[in-house]
């Protein structure tokens, strides 16, 4: 089933929106030292030096999510982010890592859309 150009945009956008809404607030609450964030990052064992970090990364990728030119970068940081997240519950804190996984397979399909036209591996495709 082919989309529309249109849908396929509306899709793409409404993803990007909620993303920017997930990642802005997870990393307004580690900014603002909430204490489930304190105890997560106690935990990690790094220091809460890297909540901080964290934070940045997040609400920087939620903006550069909302920004059309920088969408692509903000998907992939996040992607990143992501499975550094997956893999930090995985072998470190534990818990759950089904929520990081699903917001990081979220933001490698915005990157993944949102990707440049041309690049080093743009003759691959066109093969």
């Amino acid at each position: 089933m082919n989309l529309s150009a249109n849908t396929n945009r509306r899709i793409v956008w409404t993803v990007r929106v909620l993303l920017a809404l997930a990642f802005g607030a997870a990393g307004a609450a580690k900014l603002a030292g909430a204490g489930l964030m304190v105890q997560i990052f106690d935990l990690i064992g790094i220091g809460q030096w890297f909540r901080y970090v964290t934070g940045m990364v997040e609400l920087a990728g939620a903006i550069l999510l909302l920004v059309p030119t920088a969408a692509f970068f903000g998907g992939l940081l996040l992607c990143v982010t992501m499975a550094f997240a997956v893999a930090t519950h995985l072998l470190v804190i534990g818990g759950s890592p089904v929520p990081a996984f699903v917001l990081g397979a979220l933001s490698g399909f915005v990157a993944y859309r949102l990707r440049p036209a041309g690049g080093p591996l743009a003759h691959w495709r066109a093969a």
